[in-house]
């Protein structure tokens, strides 16, 4: 494959991932309408948006992961998406919070394939020079899905109901799958910095094979430990309509069509400057990257205490906001590529399916059902300060994880 060849390839797979973000997130963009039509509370949005999805999803990296270790990887996607599409059209038709959680459990199912596999096949075609960039460009799918997902129900809930979001979701990600069946699976590389070329199935189970990984790299569980509590503090952010709201005092449109600008302006410019600086930063220094990262995560994290803090007259509120947005979409691709380049040759999906597994149970299954509920007693802000916390501890941890790091 041809570097113009790699560069389709990543926009192809962002595509995917924002419109997996679109589906995935419709329920937080939708929060205040579903619980005035169907009488949910925040810890019932909380569930919907965390354990519901992501114990499936979870479970379903690491599984399909392991898959995408041994199998050709875009028809793996494809079966996925045709999953997750249907299970998206047939959310519109839930009429109670049982059907609304059956059909979300069935969307984890199918996106579960694409992100493991996703960063695999980047991982193949680009070198690690420019793998913290490319997973950055995939990432920034979710901004962009969630931006989207914010201006679709922004635009259509007043004009033909929240049930039309899902049905018209469903049957565009239903009308790519032949798409995607045909894309190319890039040459596996045998190693880290050789060149690409085939690579024959790892040995082993799933668990011998991470076995092995975390024996020959430590610094992995550390970051691994760090990337969930970072997931916590990001998950938790998924109530923001909802606090902007109930809380803030904004009208459901307005607060729709502004955190879709922020979200799309902000997340994309984190996750292209975070990328491009980690890249330069670990071009520099073997720990380049995730040194990078902590430095940046720790001003971004006091930035968006501040934001939760602020009330929305302050003439630092937006300001506090587009940096607070810009940090919790944009952390992922160079925590990622760290996570592929530690992973042995061979293993690295079944490796970011396991670290995917652990962030989204523990992460995202706890961060926006707790915060939920603890916006329940105690109100959202309580909870979002509270998740800002939970990010610190899991900033020190990745900070733990590059001073580990064996240099190779």
């Amino acid at each position: 494959m041809t570097e113009r060849g790699a560069w389709r390839l990543l926009a192809a797979l962002a595509a995917l991932n924002v419109l997996g973000y679109v589906d995935r997130q419709l329920v937080a963009a939708l929060a205040p309408v579903l619980m005035a039509e169907l009488g949910l509370s925040r810890g019932d949005i909380g569930l919907l948006i965390g354990p519901v999805f992501v114990v499936v999803f979870g479970i379903g990296t690491l599984v399909l992961g392991a898959a995408a270790d041994r199998g050709r990887r875009p028809r793996i996607i494809a079966g996925g998406l045709a999953v997750w599409s249907a299970s998206t059209a047939l959310t519109g038709t839930a009429s109670s919070f049982a059907t609304l959680a059956f059909w979300r459990a069935l969307v984890g199912v199918g996106e579960a394939t694409l992100p493991p596999t996703a960063i695999s096949m980047l991982g193949d075609r680009f070198p690690p020079s420019r793998l913290g960039f490319a997973s950055s460009v995939y990432y920034a799918g979710i901004p962009v899905g969630f931006a989207c997902s914010l201006a679709v129900a922004g635009w259509l809930v007043p004009r033909l109901g929240w049930r039309s979001c899902f049905y018209l979701l469903g049957v565009l990600g239903l009308g790519a799958v032949a798409l995607v069946w045909r894309m190319a699976d890039p040459p596996r590389r045998s190693s880290r910095a050789g060149a690409a070329q085939e690579e024959p199935a790892p040995g082993g189970t799933t668990a011998s094979r991470l076995g092995r990984a975390f024996a020959g790299e430590p610094a992995l569980a550390f970051l691994i430990c760090g990337a969930i509590l970072l997931t916590y503090a990001s998950a938790s952010s998924q109530h923001l309509v909802t606090w902007l709201v109930q809380e803030r005092g904004f009208a459901y449109s307005r607060a729709a069509y502004l955190a879709a600008a922020v979200v799309l302006g902000a997340g994309l410019a984190g996750n292209l400057a975070i990328g491009v600086l980690t890249d330069a930063a670990q071009r520099r220094h073997a720990r380049g990257r995730l040194g990078a990262v902590v430095g940046l995560g720790a001003l971004s994290l006091a930035t968006t205490a501040a934001f939760y803090l602020l009330p929305a007259s302050s003439p630092f509120f937006l300001a506090a906001w587009l940096v607070a947005q810009a940090w919790t979409l944009g952390w992922f691709g160079p925590v990622l590529a760290a996570m592929h380049e530690m992973a042995p040759a061979g293993s690295r999906a079944t490796v970011i399916g396991f670290g995917l597994m652990a962030a989204n149970l523990v992460g995202v299954g706890t961060g926006s059902w707790i915060t939920g509920a603890v916006g329940d007693r105690a109100g959202l802000t309580t909870g979002l300060v509270a998740s800002v916390a939970v990010g610190a501890v899991g900033l020190v941890l990745v900070g733990l994880a590059a001073l580990r790091q064996r240099l190779r």
